[in-house]
């Protein structure tokens, strides 16, 4: 793998789930990176060790990027900090569980909180980053969206719409930002961990089984899976921007041809 010291990456949401895991795998190239979190302080700071444990650099920083200011501030720690910026991951997302059929568990004010974080936080990162990584000659962006953009599906109408959005976002930027800066999203399928625990409960295991017996690849995807893709978009693929690639194991096929990509 090529060495990235002197390579320095902000992840959004990243003191659990698959921003933490971007974390750790770029750190262990090396990587400098800040670990961002709303208020999981704890698990950010064991993601921020874990880092360094692995060979990389890590300064956590407290931002929540539905608000501009803390978008700001995320970009302005890292220059402090290293002087320039690499790559950006939109991680930080949010949601709420409501059945699709329920038309009315969601409230436009739920809409707007969830489009807050997953649509408008991404844009002001971008929009954050965009002058330094073109000041410097490039630069990569990666979106993390959602199987749910693409075919309609997860855990509320609302998350599954934003993600769409994101989805669409990544193709208009990837043709304003270019040539300095390439953006792609990486949309998950199921991921195991604590996130989908919370949310299946009781049926968590039976889930995993029959992700396993179900998809053409037989696996139920983890943190490191999609960590994985996103790291490929940001230190390689230089000849690829705005993509929208699914990592679900094939879930996807399973569902009609999904335009939507």
């Amino acid at each position: 793998m090529s060495d990235l010291s002197n390579w320095v990456g902000i992840i959004t949401g990243s003191a659990t789930g698959i921003g933490a895991a971007t974390a750790r795998m770029l750190a262990a190239r090396g990587a400098k990176v800040i670990v961002n979190y709303t208020k999981s302080l704890q698990d950010a700071e064991e993601t921020a060790a874990a880092c360094q444990a692995a060979g990389g650099e890590a300064i956590l920083c407290q931002a929540d990027v539905s608000q501009d200011d803390d978008c700001k501030k995320l970009v302005q720690t890292a220059l402090h900090a290293w002087g320039r910026i690499d790559g950006l991951v939109n991680n930080a997302g949010t949601t709420k569980i409501v059945p699709h059929h329920d038309l009315e568990g969601l409230s436009g004010d739920d809409f707007q909180r969830i489009y807050a974080v997953n649509v408008v936080g991404p844009y002001q990162m971008c929009r954050a980053v965009a002058p330094t990584m073109k000041a410097q000659g490039g630069g990569s962006i990666v979106n993390i969206s959602s199987i749910a953009g693409v075919v309609g599906v997860g855990s509320s109408i609302a998350y599954a719409a934003s993600k769409g959005a994101l989805n669409t976002m990544t193709l208009s930027l990837a043709r304003v930002l270019g040539p300095e800066i390439r953006i792609n999203a990486v949309c998950p399928g199921f991921v195991q961990g604590r996130w989908q625990q919370q949310w299946l409960g009781d049926e968590y295991d039976e889930r995993i089984k029959q992700e396993e017996a179900t998809t053409p690849l037989g696996r139920a995807g983890s943190a490191e899976d999609m960590a994985e893709v996103a790291v490929m978009f940001l230190t390689s693929c230089h000849n690829v921007t705005g993509e929208v690639l699914l990592s679900d194991s094939g879930r996807h096929l399973s569902f009609a041809p999904a335009k939507a990509r």
